[in-house]
């Protein structure tokens, strides 16, 4: 008998309010998602807590450290720590990492936590200056992708309270500042790279191109170096991660899954949906795990757009949650087959908030499936069956 095959396929940050220029529908329920409505008839349907409902915040790195089965009360360390494993950033016992997005201030309030999308390209430019200008022995920074980079500090103030650039949009940026342990340090950091940017050939370039500038960096997310039970040692699991982000490449290499690099994967609408696709089933040919994940969503919905928020979840069904399925069923062997979020980002808040949100578990094959079921918010009146982690804890079990 053939062993099971488990599939993630994780639209970060679809869950959502109602939203009025919907109808008073949330986007879930506004967007046309037939393969996952047709999942939530045959397959068992839920609301899950992703996120502990006090204490630590409702972060996609908190989130997903959940969705793959850990409490994150036991582990979390910080966010940046997690990136800096999936950019291959080796860490000291004494280095502190810090989440470094390029941010677009304006009028002293935060008007974009990514600079516009600014390319992966510009953000090098600017992180190279920020290095060239700030960086020292023991104080490094690292281009990422796109608005995301880091801080790697050795003996960097890991007890400061910070806050996330996405968290506070439209808000007063210095109502908003690093407070806490050696803030002055940090603060100075931000405000020295604001002379840094003011002027950057990238950001005039951008200015007369009709985009916005990058006009500092914003530092977060700190924390020291992560170490975590992995996989094959839990559930005796290998397989990969598919994702064009640092956090969720760095959650597979701490946890000891292969990070699968798709060219053209950025993390927002334009992303190369079939080459995941394709990544995902090749992984899936050769191990018993795979967990894709999806950003767009999410970026959508710090946007604050919902017609871009529906688009981006029916691109997740259309062009991931379709073919993966229409393959699995094809190839006619066992299959498990999980429908997730990570947590809500809300177009109205545009950021994280911590109510449970629906996921849907399949075993499969099934054959074919004409009726539909919701999924969206409101699935067992919005009240949580359990934490996800232990759910996932039940379903990553070996068959």
């Amino acid at each position: 008998m053939k062993k099971r095959k488990i599939i993630v396929l994780v639209g970060d940050g679809m869950g959502d309010y109602p939203v009025e220029e919907l109808g008073g529908r949330t986007p879930l329920q506004a967007a046309r998602i037939p393969h996952i409505r047709r999942l939530a008839a045959a397959g068992d349907r839920r609301m899950v807590q992703t996120v502990p409902v006090s204490g630590l915040s409702p972060g996609s790195d908190v989130a997903n450290l959940s969705l793959l089965g850990y409490k994150p009360e036991d582990h979390y360390t910080g966010r940046a720590p997690i990136e800096a494993a999936g950019a291959g950033i080796p860490m000291a016992a004494s280095d502190v990492a810090f989440r470094c997005n390029l941010v677009t201030v304006l009028d002293g309030r935060m008007d974009d936590y990514s600079a516009g999308h600014i390319t992966t390209e510009e953000g090098h430019q600017l992180v190279a200056s920020v290095q060239k200008a700030l960086g020292r022995e023991g104080l490094r920074f690292h281009g990422g992708v796109s608005y995301r980079h880091l801080l790697i500090w050795s003996g960097g103030p890991a007890g400061i309270r910070t806050q996330p650039p996405h968290d506070i949009a439209g808000k007063s940026a210095a109502e908003h500042l690093p407070e806490g342990e050696r803030q002055d340090d940090v603060r100075a950091l931000m405000e020295r790279s604001v002379e840094l940017f003011r002027d950057h050939p990238v950001n005039r370039a951008r200015v007369a191109a009709g985009k916005k500038p990058a006009t500092q960096i914003w530092l977060w997310g700190q924390g020291r170096s992560l170490k975590l039970p992995t996989y094959p040692e839990l559930y005796g699991l290998t397989g990969g991660v598919i994702t064009a982000v640092d956090l969720i490449r760095g959650l597979g290499r701490l946890i000891g899954l292969d990070v699968v690099n798709v060219p053209g994967a950025t993390g927002f609408l334009d992303t190369n949906y079939a080459g995941k696709v394709q990544a995902a089933l090749e992984v899936i040919q050769k191990h018993p795990f795979v967990f894709v994940h999806i950003e767009a969503p999410d970026e959508c919905g710090h946007m604050g757009k919902a017609d871009l928020k529906v688009q981006a979840i029916e691109a997740f069904d259309e062009k991931v949650v379709g073919p993966v399925w229409e393959a699995l069923e094809k190839k006619g062997e066992p299959y498990r087959l999980l429908i997730c979020t990570d947590h809500r980002t809300p177009v109205s808040v545009r950021g994280h908030t911590r109510e449970p949100v629906p996921m849907i578990s399949l075993d499969g094959p099934v054959g074919a499936v004409s009726r539909e079921a919701a999924f969206d918010e409101f699935v067992n009146g919005g009240k949580a069956s359990g934490t996800v982690y232990e759910r996932m804890r039940e379903l990553l079990r070996p068959a």
